[in-house]
């Protein structure tokens, strides 16, 4: 397997041979002792012979591509199999920490997040990935429970929406997010979530290709 945008590893299986492609030299650095093999390089020129892989594995980066047509094809060249975890703008945006508070990454995610025209490229199958109460990573939806955790700056700084957006109007939202939380106007606007196990904050599963 190849997994294109690795990070620091996060997301790589530990029961197959992976090979990792990542452009950032500081998540590189920060892939624990044992990590996969890995590689500086982007999705639009991977390093890679053609069907060397017998999957692609490419978890929340597509929206960080330069050109995502050039890395899907990279995808498809490399391996015969895709398994691709991304967002569909169209209901991210309905998160109530973006829709009320920071609308900007509404704005951002739909000019570089082309969900459907992906999907149609690879004729993918798709699958909603809800996020539980507990959900253990810091990505933007993993707090729709738990609101107090988006005022921490170092919590919002590890979520690419919020640094990619301008700072200002990072903090007028959570301005109006701490007032409505000392008031109750977030509970009593949010009062259905409290009854649920499980949110749709957008993920999507995209797998393409021979099982």
């Amino acid at each position: 397997m190849v997994n294109v945008g690795a990070g620091t590893g996060s997301y790589e299986p530990a029961d197959r041979a992976v090979v990792a492609v990542e452009p950032s030299g500081v998540m590189l650095a920060q892939r624990p002792a044992g990590a996969a093999p890995a590689v500086r390089a982007v999705a639009e020129h991977l390093p890679l012979g053609d069907g060397v892989a017998d999957a692609a594995l490419a978890v929340l980066t597509v929206h960080h591509w330069s050109d995502w047509w050039a890395g899907l094809a990279e995808l498809r060249r490399v391996a015969a199999r895709q398994v691709i975890v991304t967002f569909d703008p169209g209901v991210s945006a309905d998160q109530w920490v973006i829709r009320d508070y920071v609308p900007e990454i509404a704005d951002l995610d739909a000019g570089r997040v082309p969900y459907a025209a992906m999907v149609d490229a690879l004729g993918a199958e798709v699958s909603v990935l809800p996020v539980g109460r507990a959900f253990p990573d810091g990505l933007l939806g993993a707090f729709w429970c738990r609101p107090e955790a988006y005022l921490d700056p170092v919590v919002r700084s590890r979520m690419s929406g919020f640094a990619q957006v301008d700072p200002a109007a990072v903090d007028r939202g959570m301005a109006r997010l701490a007032e409505d939380l000392r008031t109750g106007e977030w509970a009593r606007r949010n009062a259905g979530l409290d009854t649920l196990d499980e949110y749709d904050a957008g993920f999507r599963l995209l797998v393409a290709g021979p099982g």
